[in-house]
């Protein structure tokens, strides 16, 4: 162990072969790892399911489950995913390797093993998990930050999940690469982040905003981009935050985008940000049907504001995959007393979409 009997890390050795195991496991707490050794694939999924591992040394050639297939699975889910996987091989065919490589293996270690070549190996994983973990808390904090402005209205209580989820949805139809999907996702839950430096009496307040207060709600885009922009895996989400609240006809903030200025990814978000605000209970009017809230976009399409194409794409997602929105409706909410008569279900169109960019995104 180290000066203060802290391990250096938790390792996890699957090998069926008793002297192999006892081996690496010998060498590995000689040199002050926690270690979990297991004789089978099952075995081994259990542990990494279980225990927090910072490494797994898997042998290739298990009987009932190989090594390529416990790495397989361990990369498949999400919990387990970012766990290094290092292959123990005695086969030197390069489609070995190939094999290895497509289920997701970090390393390989050749047999024999040896010991320093070993160490060098899993100090090297072992320091890079560390660094992912912190990025992962990172992430976690501003999430919970992001969950915490949410919790602050009840009206909007799961707008940021329900907008996640819809964005992947139509990213996946759009054909979109998976790392604009997880763009997607990230951008979906923070892309309000910066309505952290808002007042909560503009946040809250039930009916429309002074210039001033305005001008305050303007803000939140670029402060949620900086808030998130030292984080390397928000990057390809920062033009979701900043540029969400633009129009094509270039009447939108901060930036005054105009048209595909806009890019791409933030026109995906708006066009299910407007569509879930529409359809949800707020203090000045009730849920509109999915059918109104669809009229209300395509008259705002005509107007220059959103993509029409997308908003297209979005009502034909809404239509042929119901099994998206199964269980997803939001819970109602008592209206307020302050609401006025020009708030109404009945007011223009203008109307009903000022309040949803200002009041909720």
């Amino acid at each position: 162990m180290s000066a203060n009997n802290a391990p250096r890390g938790t390792i996890l050795v699957a090998d069926d072969n008793q002297s192999a195991r006892d081996m690496l496991e010998m060498m590995l707490r000689t040199h002050g790892y926690r270690v979990f050794a297991v004789g089978d694939g099952p075995a081994a999924l259990a542990v990494l399911q279980q225990e927090p591992v910072d490494l797994a040394l898997i042998d290739v050639v298990m009987p009932g489950q190989s090594g390529f297939a416990v790495c397989r699975a361990a990369k498949d889910r999400p919990e387990t995913r970012l766990i290094p996987v290092v292959l123990i091989t005695g086969l030197g065919r390069v489609e070995e390797r190939v094999k290895g490589i497509e289920a997701g293996a970090d390393d390989f270690l050749n047999k024999p093993v040896r010991k320093e070549e070993l160490l060098a190996r899993v100090k090297s994983l072992v320091r890079m998990k560390r660094i992912t973990d912190e990025l992962e808390r990172a992430e976690t904090v501003v999430f919970t930050l992001a969950a915490s402005i949410e919790a602050k209205d009840p009206y909007t209580e799961g707008h940021c999940d329900r907008i996640s989820r819809y964005c992947v949805a139509l990213g996946e139809r759009l054909g979109l690469p998976e790392e604009d999907r997880i763009a997607l996702r990230r951008g979906g839950v923070v892309h309000d982040i910066g309505k952290v430096a808002v007042p909560e009496r503009v946040l809250l307040k039930p009916g429309p905003l002074d210039a001033h207060e305005r001008q305050l709600m303007e803000t939140h885009p670029a402060i949620g981009e900086r808030i998130c922009a030292p984080l390397k895996s928000f990057r390809n989400a920062l033009p979701i935050i900043r540029c969400h609240h633009e129009r094509q006809d270039g009447t939108g903030y901060p930036d005054r985008l105009r048209g595909h200025q806009i890019p791409l990814l933030a026109r995906v978000l708006q066009t299910v940000d407007i569509f879930d605000a529409l359809t949800t209970d707020r203090p000045y009017r009730k849920a509109l049907s999915s059918e109104r809230a669809f009229v209300i976009l395509r008259d705002e399409v005509r107007r220059g504001w959103w993509d029409g194409k997308l908003v297209d794409e979005f009502e034909m997602l809404r239509k042929e995959s119901p099994e998206v929105w199964v269980g997803q409706a939001p819970p109602k909410r008592p209206h307020s007393t302050q609401a006025k008569a020009g708030d109404s279900v009945g007011a223009t169109v203008l109307e009903e979409t000022t309040r949803t960019l200002t009041l909720s995104s």
